[in-house]
């Protein structure tokens, strides 16, 4: 199917088994698995979080989920199938989430990858690294520290206007 054919939307309680099977095996591989359906429930949940799902027909091929504190976000997971994979799903992922934050009035946003993780590295690289993390990863990987400033902290927001499609 084209990207175009997948639908972005917010993530029903019922898209968090799929979901704790992709943070399984796409995220947290090799680290013991820590986001299961229960967990990721409460943060569909969550009134300070935001939970995204990408939907080829029914059938969950991608999430992201981030979290809202009074001036930053913190992107805690992303991940898409790997039959989805470079198609612009993640990245169409991330400018949903990003523009969810400026509507938020929120300045900046934070995100934690392995180092090693390339194809994470690519898609986040709008964003500037700020720093290598070691053990951040149950006290065995180096974290990639990144984070993308929306706006200076203690500012007003700018009028937001809604992205073109395209």
């Amino acid at each position: 199917m084209a990207t175009r054919e997948i639908e972005l939307g917010f993530a029903r309680f019922g898209d968090a088994e799929a979901m704790a099977m992709m943070s399984r095996d796409l995220i947290e591989a090799g680290l013991g698995w820590s986001y299961r359906a229960a967990r990721l429930g409460r943060l569909i949940t969550d009134p300070d979080s935001v939970a995204l799902v990408a939907r080829d027909g029914a059938r969950p091929v991608g999430f992201g989920i981030m979290t809202y504190a009074d001036e930053h976000a913190h992107l805690v997971l992303l991940a898409v199938t790997p039959a989805h994979q470079q198609r612009g799903i993640g990245r169409r992922m991330v400018v949903w989430l990003v523009d969810t934050a400026l509507v938020a009035g929120i300045a900046s946003v934070h995100v934690e990858l392995r180092a090693d993780n390339r194809p994470a590295y690519a898609l986040y690289r709008s964003a500037a690294e700020t720093l290598r993390i070691p053990g951040y990863y149950r006290g065995r990987e180096t974290a990639v520290r990144m984070l993308r400033l929306l706006r200076a902290p203690d500012m007003v927001s700018p009028k937001w206007e809604p992205p073109l499609r395209g």
